[in-house]
């Protein structure tokens, strides 16, 4: 039980011993006293003052006074106003830090067979393009929320659907077959997401000059310039094959299918790669290309149950003006899917597969729209998580420099982004000294660790609902709210407690604290809660916060008190003890971002 709940229960029999009155949880209010008052946590009383028929203060200075003689944690207390400031005794605070250090998994619950089954969706990449700056953020965005769920007590699945089916694919397919003289990603040297992502760039250049070239013709024929270009896009030769191809594909033609699964096993084996310097996977992959007819079974059966409506024309809609939305298209005229019914597929799959308590989808907030509709029609199709799917809603990533565009060939490569990140940790340590004595493997490891630590903090740090700039130079300093500053606080009490000549033990509970150790004992009691928040808010930008908090609170309590140097066996137990936990719930709670944290920097 930590210092807070201990408390308000004492708070509790307090207001019903004096006032004969059951608080309730939100009448009890605890908050952290403020840094201009005497005391540890703060009491507000005024719910109470009604039931005490007194003044604020008179209030608050009886409850203070049943505290100190009735709850040994509480010591002293003073009262300002309507607010009861309770200063905690030492041999309480030592008590919490004894429970902290003996929990080896302090602030995480562990799940069993009967907890809630939640499934994550994130990465969702289409096969014909590496992965970019915007993948970055979405997969370090739901690896991290996985492991915060897992941490709150469920059991996670975590899911990918990969878009390899349509006319992007067919189009990278159709260039390479024209221009790719048969290159492959061996005689290329080129990973085979990359590799695909040149043909894809390729074919837009080629169909862009192409629309220039009959534009010009259909305005020398009269047409005003923009039907020119329109017309042009429609007729131009090349998007006519690209769609061609995927008509043939569509009618199983074997020739293209074989292509198309020559040129994703290269995508794939590239995406692998990168997901694995990512430090991130996934326990199942769905793919449109299985799950599309899927969808378009279900709308069928939509359809007979009278759920959905078909037109004149024969394509299939959804109704939802009864919930304030308009008329979702579900199946075209020529009985093609689009997205939505492909989604609807792999909802179908996924039921199937895994019996699902909650649906959590990550997915950019351009996609809002898409995600309300898609909760109502899986609710309709009987789906009992329909309706409470969760659309992890989150900004667009940029660089300085402004927007990517992966047709044009300026996507921000993940790969690239992450290897210069590494390249910067290396170069930031050496010039910094921090890399003496080590061999170059180990340099090489930690940059790496650093390096992908930088990244990561640098874009969870940020509420995920919010856009972001993502400066690379920013990230990598080792100084202020940066995840390189936590992991050097981080190594740097591993060293402490190496140096320590034996692990220390709490065997007694009388030590005097100071304040800075206080308040340390007091953040580190908080880990449980902001882990808790994290999962009822989908919020890794929480963790982040406290990672960064905590590590303050340190470094300003190891810039006062020495450690080692502790001429006082008691005191320099209690603050080795205080080290050791500091670093587990940095440890412990940089894992739930998906960071590593390094022995020594």
């Amino acid at each position: 039980m930590n210092i807070e709940t201990l408390i308000s229960q004492a708070a509790g029999e307090a207001v019903k011993a004096l006032y004969g009155l059951e608080a309730s949880e939100k009448m009890l209010q605890l908050q952290k006293t403020r840094s201009e008052f005497e005391g540890n946590l703060t009491l507000v009383v005024f719910p109470f003052v009604k039931a005490a028929r007194k003044s604020p203060e008179q209030t608050a200075q009886e409850i203070g006074q049943y505290l100190v003689d009735n709850c040994p944690a509480v010591e002293k207390f003073n009262a300002v106003k309507g607010f009861l400031n309770l200063s905690i005794a030492d041999n309480a605070w030592l008590q919490l830090l004894q429970a902290i250090d003996k929990d080896e998994h302090f602030g995480r619950k562990s799940a069993d067979e009967g907890s809630p089954l939640v499934m994550i969706e994130y990465s969702s990449p289409n096969t014909n393009k590496p992965l970019h700056l915007g993948h970055v953020r979405n997969n370090l965005l739901g690896w991290s929320l996985a492991q915060i769920m897992e941490a709150n007590g469920n059991r996670v699945v975590k899911t990918n659907i990969v878009n390899d089916r349509g006319i992007h694919i067919c189009k990278s397919m159709l260039a390479w077959q024209k221009w790719g003289n048969g290159e492959t990603p061996e005689t290329s040297g080129k990973k085979g997401d990359h590799l695909i992502g040149d043909y894809y760039v390729a074919f837009d250049k080629h169909y862009r000059e192409e629309v220039k070239a009959l534009a010009a013709q259909f305005v020398d024929s009269g047409l005003p310039a923009d039907k020119a270009e329109e017309k042009a896009k429609l007729e131009a030769p090349l998007i006519k094959e690209a769609h061609e191809m995927l008509v043939k594909w569509e009618q199983g033609d074997a020739e293209v299918r074989a292509l198309w699964e020559k040129m994703n096993s290269w995508v794939y084996a590239g995406f692998d790669e990168t997901y694995k310097k990512m430090g991130v996977s996934f326990d199942k992959i769905y793919y449109e290309s299985q799950t599309y007819l899927k969808g378009k079974g279900k709308v069928e059966e939509g359809l007979a149950k009278g759920l959905f409506e078909r037109h004149d024309d024969g394509s299939v809609w959804a109704d939802l003006t009864s919930d304030g939305l308009d008329q979702k298209l579900l199946l075209r005229s020529d009985g093609t899917s689009v997205y939505m019914t492909q989604d609807i597929g792999t909802a179908e799959m996924r039921y199937e597969d895994y019996p699902i308590d909650k649906m959590i989808y990550v997915v950019g907030n351009e996609q809002n729209y898409h995600f309300q509709v898609l909760s109502i029609l899986l609710d309709r199709l009987g789906f009992k998580w329909g309706k409470e799917l969760v659309h992890f809603s989150y900004g667009m990533v940029e660089l300085p420099n402004g927007k990517m565009k992966s047709r044009e060939g300026t996507v921000v490569d993940a790969d690239d982004l992450m290897q210069l990140m590494v390249d910067d940790a290396y170069q930031t340590s050496m010039e910094l000294g921090k890399f003496d004595d080590m061999t170059e493997e180990e340099r090489r490891e930690i940059a790496r660790i650093v390096g992908m630590g930088a990244l990561k903090y640098f874009i969870l740090k940020v509420d995920a609902r919010k856009n972001m700039l993502f400066n690379p130079e920013e990230s990598i300093d080792f100084n202020g709210n940066t995840g390189p500053f936590i992991q050097y606080t981080y190594a740097r009490i591993r060293s402490i407690l190496r140096k320590a000549v034996e692990s220390a033990q709490l065997s007694v509970l009388n030590a005097q604290l100071s304040d800075k150790e206080v308040e340390l004992i007091q953040k580190m009691s908080e880990y449980p809660t902001a882990v808790e928040q994290a999962g009822k808010d989908y919020s890794p930008s929480g963790i982040a916060n406290y990672c960064y908090e905590l590590t303050k609170v340190f470094n300003q309590f190891y810039h006062d008190y020495s450690i080692l140097n502790e001429p006082d066996e008691q005191k320099k137990a209690v603050r080795l003890v205080l080290a050791r936990n500091v670093a587990k719930i940095i440890q412990s709670g940089m894992s739930l971002l998906g960071i590593e944290v390094p022995e020594r920097m």
